[in-house]
């Protein structure tokens, strides 16, 4: 494969990523906005029975490419091929890289096909909750991608900066947009609790079976041990045993990669007090209504969405002070800090609960639709377009 002579229009834009459930949260209306100022967007991403729905309401092209998260050569060089084969096809002037493996399939296929403009986004720093040679491989992998790309997005000033100390790219060449994201969030429009309908959401409740006398414990997101669901969990258990009116409702699916233990999986699937949704492709924003606090115990992230969405759903906040989670809340104000500890976790939950604490709702949706909307950042994305 060499490199094409021919021009690429920077008007079109290729986004790779490797699953379609990150689409949403990764893009979003990104694809509305660009496409009114004339771009044209293209997704690259592995097979999803959601994606041509989302592909025709969101107005963007796009083509079905396996992008494995585990090393295959054969099949990335197939993918390569493939990704290089729609870059000449759609004269694609921009291309995007998302998530460790789509980026560095990205970034390989828009060198080989001389795309002027590539862009990497760090999501986050995968190898923090990994050791030895996988640790190795994966900054590795995080190094070449960064040497391929034009310009590296750090989604969150803490993965910038741990970026920055561990080497992975020059500090010249990392940015990061407007307060961080990769997208913001919709705060006028999807996420905004004046917009919800009381109707919808009665049902909904009835039909998660949560009850006017529940004082719900939420989370949304990969059910796996990096999240700290373990934690969450135990820490849910002890609130319960003390008082029968609190609930979890865990909104999202269990994967095998990083997958937790039998016995927490059997307490998420049995547990009469714990409402568990599986994956959900629609109506996040409701489910965020019916939230009392939003938890997530992460070990690591880029910047947390559902963080930032719950807090504009004006739900307050317990996180840690992990890499992503420490730029997400305004302590004391939108949300507390916790250890990995699931009686401190318990206990900060209970202080939200009983009012003891100065966390308060309305602040934590002015903060995010301050410093987070997404016109915010889609302004910022605009300007990395135009270099």
């Amino acid at each position: 494969m060499t490199k094409s002579s021919k021009h690429h229009d920077r008007k079109n834009i290729l986004h790779v990523v490797n699953i379609y459930f990150v689409i949403p949260y990764f893009i979003g209306g990104q694809f509305r906005y660009f496409g009114d100022k004339g771009y044209k967007m293209h997704v690259v991403c592995s097979a999803s029975e959601y994606l041509d729905a989302y592909a025709r309401a969101q107005g963007f092209d796009y083509r079905e490419i396996p992008i494995l998260r585990s090393v295959n050569i054969g099949q990335d060089l197939r993918s390569i091929r493939a990704i290089c084969r729609y870059i000449r096809e759609k004269n694609i002037g921009i291309v995007v890289g998302h998530t460790p493996k789509g980026a560095l399939l990205a970034m390989i296929a828009a060198r080989l096909t001389g795309v002027p403009i590539r862009i990497y986004f760090r999501h986050g720093l995968v190898y923090q909750t990994s050791h030895g040679v996988k640790r190795f491989i994966l900054k590795t992998v995080d190094r070449m991608t960064s040497l391929l790309a034009t310009r590296i997005v750090c989604v969150s000033p803490s993965v910038m900066k741990n970026a920055i100390a561990d080497r992975l790219a020059p500090a010249h060449k990392q940015i990061i947009l407007a307060n961080g994201t990769c997208s913001g969030i919709d705060t006028s429009g999807k996420f905004n609790p004046r917009n919800i309908d009381s109707a919808k959401l009665d049902a909904m409740r009835r039909r998660w079976g949560l009850h006017d006398g529940d004082w719900v414990i939420g989370y949304t997101g990969r059910l796996v041990r990096d999240k700290g669901i373990i934690e969450l969990v135990r820490a849910f258990r002890r609130l319960h045993a003390a008082d029968s009116h609190y609930r979890l409702l865990l909104v999202g699916m269990f994967e095998k990669r990083d997958s937790l233990p039998p016995d927490v999986i059997d307490a998420v699937k049995s547990d009469p007090a714990i409402v568990w949704t599986d994956f959900q492709n629609t109506d996040m924003e409701y489910f965020y209504s019916m939230m009392n606090v939003y938890v997530l115990p992460s070990y690591r992230e880029g910047f947390p969405t559902g963080v930032l969405e719950a807090q504009a759903m004006e739900v307050p906040v317990v996180t840690t002070r992990a890499t992503g989670c420490i730029d997400a809340i305004h302590e004391n104000e939108t949300g507390l800090f916790v250890g990995h500890d699931d009686k401190e976790l318990a206990e900060a939950i209970r202080s939200i609960h009983d009012g003891k604490t100065a966390v308060d709702g309305e602040k934590a949706r002015r903060w995010v639709v301050e410093n987070f909307d997404n016109h915010i950042v889609w302004k910022e994305i605009e300007k990395l377009y135009h270099q």
